[in-house]
């Protein structure tokens, strides 16, 4: 019984008792419970716009466990993610750990996911108020097709989603794909491969 109220106690709050050694839970070592504050569940500035000036025109400020850490053990996070006029793109990317669901709150997108086999895209616009779900581990899109900035909302089924931007993981890991490898893959000549890896 005592077991058992520990336990649910850890996964609500993530609660480290001092009679117990600390308590490890998804990579984050959880607090004592009389440690915790309202600070742990709380962040502020989300209404702050994210700067889009770089070259993808986006930018996504991330609340997850490692901002807010009373995230840990519930399975959520959320995420701004702000786009440039006509262009700003949150690039193709998947969450290998959750899947989102996005609002807009501003703005015109352009969005989609790639089923698994068969690769199917699956599109939309979205206008301010509109939603649409992007299924765990897909490769998944947003891009502004308005003249105006755009702000959407994502919340995520992961309190540590995880994002592989698809470009930058293939063009741009550490150490380097073999050109070999990339050139078979995409049907391109080495020169263009070797040229799109120096761009990441």
């Amino acid at each position: 019984m005592i077991h058992d109220l520990f336990t649910l106690l850890t996964q609500l709050l993530c609660i480290n008792f001092a009679i117990f050694h600390a308590v490890f839970v998804n990579g984050k070592f959880c607090k004592d419970s009389m440690l915790v504050t309202a600070n742990d569940f709380s962040f502020s500035g989300l209404n702050i716009a994210g700067n889009t000036s770089n070259q993808v025109g986006s930018n996504v400020t991330l609340l997850n466990v490692d901002k807010i850490p009373g995230l840990n053990t519930l399975g959520i996070s959320l995420a701004r993610i702000d786009f440039a006029p006509y262009g700003g793109l949150n690039p193709p990317h998947t969450h290998p750990r959750a899947t989102e669901i996005l609002i807009v709150l501003e703005g015109t997108l352009y969005v989609g996911f790639v089923t698994s086999n068969p690769n199917r895209l699956i599109t939309k616009v979205l206008n301010a108020g509109d939603v649409f779900v992007f299924p765990i581990g897909l490769i998944h899109f947003q891009f502004n097709v308005g003249k105006t900035n755009a702000v959407a909302i994502a919340a995520l089924s992961s309190q540590n989603p995880g994002v592989i931007t698809i470009a930058n993981a293939v063009f741009g890991s550490n150490p380097p794909i073999n050109p070999d490898v990339l050139t078979k893959t995409f049907q391109l000549d080495k020169n263009v491969v070797n040229y799109l890896q120096k761009q990441f």
